[in-house]
């Protein structure tokens, strides 16, 4: 079974994100902040990780540049934020993401592109 790791502290919009991905037939595990979500990506191998950018405490570059490499090199991360300039699609391209999407975002979308992205892993 795949293994997605959602990672944002509003709770609310965590939520909207795992129940649009509930119908993929996946284990999801949710974190509501970097720190949590260094402890889990330590302890498990996710296939996809859907993160926030704009966190208190450790953003999601930050938890990016903390990861151990090796653990993501079979791992899509999807940075969903509202940080939308060019800067901050080339920071995050530089720390490891593989696909950025603003914020607002398309359940549909989102569904659609995890799901492609755990096709490629299998």
């Amino acid at each position: 079974m795949n293994r997605l790791l959602v990672v944002d502290d509003e709770a609310v919009l965590r939520m909207l994100i795992v129940d649009s991905l509930e119908d993929l037939d996946c284990s999801i595990d949710e974190a509501d902040n970097g720190k949590d979500a260094l402890e889990l990506v330590n302890q498990h191998v996710y296939d996809v990780i859907v993160l926030d950018y704009m966190m208190p405490g450790m953003t999601g570059i930050e938890f990016l540049e903390k990861v151990d490499k090796d653990r993501l090199n079979t791992t899509a991360v999807i940075m969903l934020t509202a940080k939308a300039q060019e800067k901050d699609q080339f920071q995050a391209q530089k720390a490891g993401v593989t696909y950025f999407m603003k914020k607002p975002f398309s359940p549909m979308e989102l569904c659609s592109v995890v799901e492609e992205f755990i096709h490629e892993t299998d």
